[in-house]
């Protein structure tokens, strides 16, 4: 006679034997494993952004390109300024004006006007505000002292011409743009943009646009998924659904790869009888299971399809997800060139009663209201309304909690995942 095993009615409870993988040791191995796979371009500096740059980046000129004033007023030698006794200065003719330098040297006693981003003439080197100067066009005065070198900003006192300006791997930003064009640089070498395909597994799928049958549901994950993939820069590629059917779906992998870079599947992750995603990385003698000790998720298929990595998914779209911003997009984001990001979060306390078992980290969708955050009413991997509803994840560690109200938690917003 067959003897059941003891009733655990908890799917995340460790199997007889089996160690799962802790986080750490799984995001460990994807930066070790998956190195960039994009070649290196060069871009117009309009072009660039959301690009990771390919090599360092170097000032090809100083910023500022020259010594100039910071305000509207009247420079002369500061080393007359170290009294306490009003100033009486004659006023040359001419002045300095940005774009207009002036072409002469004002003498040491005499003061010119000045305008603000002006180069400073030879032997000007400090600047009184207009405002505190009375002046009747022919001379200038005002009360001492002042700083010597007061209101000017020095050559290079941003960036010295030949300076890194940035390394290698940086995501460019918009502001990155006004760096770039400060110190003369024009074009860009940055990395070509890494290719991504979204495939969706199962019979049971269909699309919004269709009517469903009883038994048939509609494709959540790859909208969501080559959503998530636009919104972090990526060319993301809808290689539509694959049926429970291992030939058409080794067809669609095949495919996949002629045009990918990456391939993100759902679905099939797992060791069941219709898992045919991992069975087909498996018959190539590349694919690993990992049995992620984390909610929502556990099943994530790693392997090689051509040469071309494949992260096989969950199915569950929370744990989709979930999966995707954890695991692959810190992924992604060192194989499109740039370096391995590491999500900032912070300490907030909770408004929620949570009690959590040891041995897996835990992710709950959450999002802050006044001052406390909150947790998603739900734990359930299928209830998808949770990511609408959240403004980013509650990270709880590996270890036994009980977490009740005012509680400080760990809270990463999505956009500080990239999302």
């Amino acid at each position: 006679m067959i003897t059941p095993p003891p009733l655990r009615d908890d799917c995340f409870a460790l199997p007889a034997g089996v160690d799962w993988m802790p986080v750490e040791t799984a995001l460990a191995l994807l930066k070790e494993k998956l190195t960039c796979r994009v070649a290196s371009t060069e871009l117009p500096l309009q072009q660039a952004v959301g690009r990771f740059l390919s090599s360092d980046l170097y000032a090809r000129r100083s910023s500022p390109p020259h010594a100039n004033s910071a305000v509207d007023g009247y420079g002369f030698d500061g080393t007359l300024s170290d009294q306490s006794a009003p100033l009486v200065l004659p006023l040359i003719k001419g002045r300095a004006a940005a774009g207009q330098p002036y072409q002469g040297s004002v003498p040491k006693g005499s003061a010119i006007q000045v305008l603000t981003g002006a180069a400073l003439p030879k032997g000007v080197d400090t600047i009184v505000l207009q405002e505190d100067v009375a002046t009747d066009g022919q001379e200038v005065a005002f009360h001492g002292p002042l700083l010597q070198g007061k209101n000017t900003r020095l050559m290079g006192e941003d960036i010295q011409a030949g300076q890194c300006v940035l390394s290698k791997g940086r995501k460019i930003t918009v502001a990155d743009l006004g760096l770039f064009a400060s110190v003369g640089i024009a074009d860009v070498p940055v990395c070509e943009s890494l290719c991504v395909g979204v495939l969706s597994t199962g019979d049971e799928l269909i699309e919004a646009s269709q009517s469903a049958d009883f038994g048939q549901i509609y494709d959540a994950n790859r909208p969501m998924l080559l959503g998530l993939l636009r919104r972090l820069g990526y060319a993301a590629v809808d290689l539509g659904k694959a049926p429970d059917d291992p030939k058409k779906l080794r067809a669609q992998l095949d495919n996949a790869a002629n045009k990918c870079d990456v391939i993100l599947t759902s679905g099939g992750a797992s060791a069941g009888a219709e898992d045919h995603m991992s069975a087909l990385l498996n018959s190539t003698g590349s694919m690993a299971l990992w049995r992620v000790a984390v909610k929502p998720g556990r099943p994530l298929a790693m392997g090689l399809w051509q040469g071309v990595p494949v992260f096989g998914l969950p199915g569950n779209p929370v744990a989709a997800f979930v999966c995707t911003a954890i695991f692959a997009a810190p992924a992604l984001q060192q194989m499109a060139g740039g370096g391995w990001p590491v999500p900032h979060g912070f300490s907030v306390p909770a408004a929620f009663h949570k009690s959590k078992k040891p041995g897996r980290r835990e992710f709950l969708r959450a999002r802050i209201r006044e001052g406390r955050v909150e947790a998603f009413g739900s734990e359930g991997s299928g209830r998808i309304s949770g990511l609408s509803w959240a403004e980013g994840l509650v990270e709880l560690g590996e270890e036994a909690a009980t977490i009740k109200p005012g509680d400080k938690v760990r809270f990463i917003p999505f956009n500080a995942l990239g999302l």
